[in-house]
């Protein structure tokens, strides 16, 4: 049986070498040509989603020690994913998820996935 995360997946077009779980797969790829008639292939931009669009399945408060990789092994199963937190709470640099202790941070479903709310 297939679960929803893979189904979802599985539709979604693989543009490009990068696993399921990077901020970069489906991003589709280009090419730019110089003048001198090189071709640079290049990953096109990543538009950060809406903050408001992600569906929270969990909220955590910092404490000291915190890092943005461990609380995404924690809550989503994958240190690689911290950059999932990072756009739920939003944020460019990952150190900013964990400086101040205290700090109410989203775990959110990825984007696209709705929830039960």
């Amino acid at each position: 049986m297939t679960s929803p995360m893979d189904a979802m997946a599985a539709a979604m077009p693989t543009t490009t070498p990068y696993p399921r779980s990077s901020r970069h797969y489906g991003i589709p790829m280009s090419t730019h040509v110089t003048p001198d008639g090189r071709t640079v292939p290049y990953l096109k931009r990543r538009l950060l989603p809406s903050p408001k669009a992600l569906v929270t399945m969990a909220e955590h408060t910092v404490n000291e020690g915190d890092r943005a990789d461990l609380l995404a092994e924690r809550y989503l199963g994958d240190a690689e994913a911290w950059w999932r937190i990072a756009d739920a709470n939003p944020v460019l640099d990952p150190r900013e998820l964990t400086d101040e202790p205290g700090t109410r941070l989203r775990i959110t479903l990825p984007q696209g996935v709705p929830g039960n709310g």
